[in-house]
């Protein structure tokens, strides 16, 4: 652990694990922690998931899925955002290109 990390006993699916994690973010990693075993609990009472680590997986899966398909998070819409970040890509691509060219064109030699 780092000096800036403390030890945080956290419980899922009764199997308790220690993790390192900064003081001022522990309650926000108990909480996610608290959200797993919900999700793994809920996939082993369905009964349909055998395993540890499968639910787990299952878990993990339906959490990325949920994640994902989120449109706002702290009142920003994170697909919004994506769009955004995409076209001002394109744009500095498209900017940038011409003069990659010209570069191209300075740096091969003439005969």
């Amino acid at each position: 652990m780092s000096r800036d990390s403390k030890g945080l006993d956290i419980s899922i699916l009764g199997r308790e694990f220690r993790v390192a994690c900064p003081e001022p973010e522990q309650e926000a990693l108990l909480t996610a922690a608290q959200y797993l075993d919900q999700k793994m609990r809920e996939i082993r009472e369905q009964g349909k998931v055998i395993g540890v680590e499968r639910i787990a997986v299952m878990a993990a899966l339906n959490i990325a899925f949920e994640l994902q398909n989120t449109p706002k998070q702290n009142g920003i819409d994170t697909q919004a955002m994506a769009r955004k970040i995409d076209t001002m890509s394109a744009m500095i691509e498209q900017t940038l290109h011409p003069q990659d060219t010209l570069f191209d064109r300075l740096e091969t030699p003439t005969s």
